[in-house]
């Protein structure tokens, strides 16, 4: 199924001073360098972009509690490297994930075509078959598109992918496709028991500042 999902998008809300007990859901970033994945996280997290932000060495890590359709959750996100030196690292950080956002750049052809290969890696190294993925078509802002949304659009129906595009520089979309990936996951039978039974993870929490962006654009595939 394809289209909007209005009234969806503000239904996530950061809260200081919850729960400490909150469910936490493992996301993880992955995708070529420099699609903007960096700034994905900063703008979520923190509420900031910074236009000119070093690649990610390994792996990095951010934390973000909000409520969920009135559920606690703190959404632990992690950053992985693009670069393919970096690869090797990154593979444990896979397990256990419950969510994958693979972004693109809308305005690089060719890190939409490299999805195939990280769409075999993570085939390749998690193991839950249900786990929830989406794709981020990133850099909207940006006048020289190469990659047109009904293509990103195209590739997100045939492997049943979640697909939003996003900006990080200018919010469009970013609260959304988090909101809508962590919604997902609650929504997904089996996901969510195992992490609850072994107890739930404490995590520092990051810095909060809500987002008013629109959800238009995003399209449930399920």
């Amino acid at each position: 199924r394809s289209g909007t999902r209005s009234g969806q998008c503000g239904r996530l809300c950061g809260g200081r001073g919850m729960d400490p007990a909150a469910l936490t859901l493992k996301l993880l970033l992955v995708g070529d360098s420099a699609v903007g994945k960096s700034s994905l996280l900063l703008r979520f997290t923190d509420g900031a972009f910074e236009p000119r932000l070093k690649p990610t060495i390994g792996v990095d890590f951010k934390v973000k509690k909000m409520v969920v359709d009135g559920h606690a959750v703190q959404l632990a996100i992690w950053d992985t490297a693009g670069q393919e030196r970096f690869r090797t690292l990154t593979h444990s950080y896979y397990r256990g994930a419950q969510g994958v956002v693979l972004v693109y750049d809308v305005t690089r052809k060719d890190t939409f075509a490299g999805l195939e290969g990280w769409l075999n890696e993570l085939e390749t190294y998690i193991a839950k078959s249900n786990t929830v993925k989406m794709l981020v078509g990133n850099k909207t802002d940006k006048p020289d598109r190469e990659v047109e949304r009904k293509e990103g659009l195209q590739f997100a129906r045939k492997h049943s992918l979640l697909f939003i595009e996003t900006s990080a520089k200018t919010r469009d979309g970013v609260q959304c496709a988090f909101e809508e990936l962590a919604a997902k996951i609650l929504e997904t039978p089996g996901l969510c028991d195992k992490n609850a039974e072994k107890g739930r993870i404490q995590l520092m929490e990051s810095s909060v500042q809500r987002d008013k962006s629109l959800c238009g654009a995003f399209c449930p595939l399920s």
